[in-house]
């Protein structure tokens, strides 16, 4: 049976990796998928995929194909607390000629600022980290990489354990309404909110039965209710805001056990051969107006990079906060650039109207389009290397190669460039080989 491009897009986005990995084969032969360099600067280098939670389902293998097609320089993926995609992903660009990298995010608790929200809004000392350049799901330190999952399931199930009796009779099993909703079963808030909305569906048939029940737990106006009701993303967003955050019924403070620890999550990236990343918000919070504290405090604890989402400061109607965000986002790139961080840039897509990629023309971004993608370059350049022979960004090859991380960040921004995804890194080439043996080999002389 031969099916459509249009089905066979909808394939890649299957729970069945087989059915995936199917699809996105037919699509590269059909489609005769070069190795031209894409004309755009654009990059996304933080894309949830639905092993955590995307707003438009998106597997590892969608999200590739899709970069490609739209011309993506280079393309990231990031999930909550696992590398179920990661593999995936590195398949799909090496199949599709896209240059990638992949990375896991999560939670930590940062002592120093205990009292001092960072990036995490309502939970004081939590900050959402990532490590970025990791080559394989197959991990050093299984155990830590189960406690991040267990820990936020439970966090999860937690929620649905205090929400569950206020929304009765719309309540849901978690086992059998939240897990299915996702492929190996990392439910998330987002995950949950969708199963109270398709339960209250089967429960409320009627609209306006549905509506009074909503407008009632969501303590809000009919009218307000009625014009979500039949957009399922504003919807769950609304019960997530209501239910689950501050204020909510499913909301409890976090504390520092709820989590695991900033140096725990730095020291596995680390024995994995990716990069612990700093990721910033918007400057605004008590934590991030202390930003050299914060930034002495990540760099002491092994980040080595950071992460911005740069929709978040320059896409705002209200011109004064716009001002102010804009001016926090270039003074902390400036900052990174200054301490030699190189620096990741997405948007997310863990919710429905999240772009597929920043708006690289907007005027607000022109100033730091040059960092952005040199950024990008060298967390590719990483992810090759560090495949070949483990001579990536943080390797004990970089270390004794560069004196500085300027020199390293122009070698690693060089081959990200210079080495296109269908080129393959000379055998010879390995943890001995000096800085000019390697720039020769690779075409950067």
């Amino acid at each position: 049976m031969e099916f459509s491009i249009e089905a066979l897009e909808r394939r890649l986005n299957d729970f069945d990796a087989g059915t995936r990995r199917a699809a996105l084969e037919e699509l590269a032969a059909r489609e005769k998928v070069t190795g031209a360099t894409p004309a755009s600067r654009a990059v996304n280098l933080h894309c949830h995929t639905f092993f955590s939670f995307n707003g438009y389902g998106y597997s590892p293998s969608y999200f590739a194909w899709r970069a490609k097609r739209e011309g993506l320089y280079v393309a990231g993926i990031v999930d909550f607390d696992v590398l179920d995609a990661v593999d995936e992903f590195l398949e799909a660009c090496a199949l599709l000629d896209l240059r990638g990298c992949a990375g896991l995010e999560t939670r930590v608790f940062v002592p120093p600022f205990a009292t001092r929200e960072i990036n995490s809004p309502g939970e004081p000392g939590v900050s959402y980290h990532m490590g970025v350049g990791f080559v394989s799901g197959t991990v050093r330190d299984t155990a830590l990489l189960s406690r991040l999952k267990t820990l936020a399931q439970d966090r999860t199930r937690g929620i649905a354990q205090r929400v569950n009796p206020y929304l009765e009779p719309a309540n849901v099993d978690f086992d059998r309404d939240v897990l299915p909703l996702t492929p190996k079963g990392n439910a998330t808030e987002r995950h949950l909110c969708a199963a109270y909305d398709i339960r209250a569906r089967a429960v409320f048939p009627d609209e306006d039965a549905r509506t009074a029940f909503w407008a009632e737990k969501l303590r809000s106006g009919p009218a307000a209710i009625r014009a979500v009701l039949d957009d399922p993303p504003s919807l769950q967003a609304l019960i997530r805001s209501k239910t689950m955050k501050a204020g909510g019924v499913g909301y409890v403070s976090a504390s520092g056990p709820d989590f695991p620890a900033l140096d725990d999550v730095n020291a596995f990236t680390l024995a994995n051969g990716a990069i612990p990343t700093f990721a910033w918000l918007d400057g605004t919070t008590t934590g991030e107006l202390a930003i050299d504290e914060l930034f002495d405090v990540m760099v002491a604890g092994g980040a080595a990079a950071v992460n911005i989402i740069p929709d978040r400061s320059w896409n705002i109607k209200d011109p004064a906060v716009k001002a102010l965000k804009l001016d926090k986002l270039y003074e902390f790139v400036a900052l990174a650039a200054g301490r030699g961080l190189p620096i990741v840039v997405g948007t997310e897509m863990n919710a429905y109207g999240n772009r597929f990629v920043d708006d690289f023309n907007a005027p607000e971004l022109q100033p730091l389009i040059p960092v952005f993608l040199a950024g990008a370059l060298i967390m590719y350049a990483h992810t090759r290397l560090q495949a070949h022979a483990g001579m990536g960004y943080l390797s004990e090859w970089a270390r004794n190669t560069f004196p500085n991380a300027t020199s390293k960040n122009a070698f690693y921004r060089r081959v990200g460039e210079r080495l296109g995804p269908s080129c393959a890194i000379p055998e010879s080439l390995g943890p001995l080989t000096g800085l000019e043996e390697m720039e020769q080999a690779l075409g950067l002389k």
